[in-house]
């Protein structure tokens, strides 16, 4: 298939869906619905709603009725790109290329911004429950697995580990438990989302989440790849600042070559958790295979 093509065509579907259920930029609330269009539409992959839709489709659903779930995972993941940019985290000034939301607004804005979206994200999942009449308990179900993925048992857990363990040595075990808190635990209930919502079967859905916890953990060992080989042009932000935080990180654990075998390993297991789907998987496939090669 072709993986170019199958993004943009996924990017535009998502980014018209955001663009209708995101708040308007009017009334009170001006600055900061300003500050939360602004960072959601300033650029991104759109990779875990796409994750999400592919899912979907994976087990025979319509990825249509994936969008309020797969939106409001794009919603999230923004509004921990915001805050992960503040000084009292990894204090960037680029995201995406352009200038931080804290950088374009103030601090307090992209706090709000990033709080905005959180909060707008769960009732985006909630009001669909309204339009797909007898869908009401699944939906409940993807709100408890995006909730946990997002918290302190998922994302939010996982970014305090890692903060925990700069300027020190941490074991191999300790890493991936980092890794697949802070960033695999979203990308795993995207995919789990999606299957939920396009009716897949207690089978289907376990094999695509172990597909998403291995992406997962595949993707930000990539992350922490091209931090060290990418260029800043293609990333949209600084390289090298892992070493220069003293961040924990695969390369630093591992060295360059075991790191790269071992993302190599995981798309093989990946790869493997799609083997009793059809064609319908086949997005799935090309994704993580992507993963090996992507620059940014």
């Amino acid at each position: 298939m072709d993986l170019k093509a199958y993004l943009e065509e996924r990017r535009g579907w998502v980014n018209r869906a955001l663009k209708a259920y995101l708040p308007q930029v009017r009334g009170p609330a001006f600055r900061v619905t300003q500050a939360m269009h602004y960072s959601l539409f300033v650029g991104g992959k759109r990779l875990r709603p796409i994750l999400c839709l592919a899912a979907s489709e994976a087990v025979g659903g319509d990825p249509g009725e994936a969008l309020p779930a797969a939106c409001a995972l794009e919603m999230i993941h923004t509004y921990s790109l915001i805050h992960d940019d503040l000084p009292a985290m990894d204090d960037d000034d680029l995201r995406r290329g352009q200038p931080t939301c804290h950088k374009k607004f103030d601090e307090a804005t992209a706090i709000l911004a990033g709080d905005g979206l959180l909060t707008e994200a769960f009732h985006l999942i909630a009001s669909a429950a309204s339009r797909y009449e007898g869908r009401e308990r699944l939906l409940l179900e993807v709100m408890q697995l995006v909730a946990a993925a997002a918290g302190y048992q998922g994302m939010v857990g996982g970014q305090m580990l890692d903060l925990l363990a700069e300027g020190r040595q941490v074991t191999l075990k300790e890493l991936e438990t980092i890794h697949r808190h802070k960033t695999g635990a979203l990308l795993t209930a995207a995919v789990r989302a999606g299957a939920l919502m396009g009716g897949g079967n207690r089978a289907e859905v376990t094999c695509l989440t172990g597909y998403g916890e291995k992406f997962g953990l595949t993707f930000q060992i990539t992350d922490d790849l091209l931090d060290i080989e990418g260029e800043v042009a293609e990333m949209g932000k600084a390289a090298g600042m892992d070493e220069k935080r003293r961040k924990a990180t695969y390369p630093a654990v591992l060295g360059l070559e075991a790191t790269r075998e071992w993302a190599r390993r995981l798309v093989e297991e990946a790869l493997a958790s799609l083997e009793s789907f059809q064609a319908r998987a086949e997005p799935l496939r090309e994704l993580a295979r992507y993963l090996l090669v992507r620059r940014a």
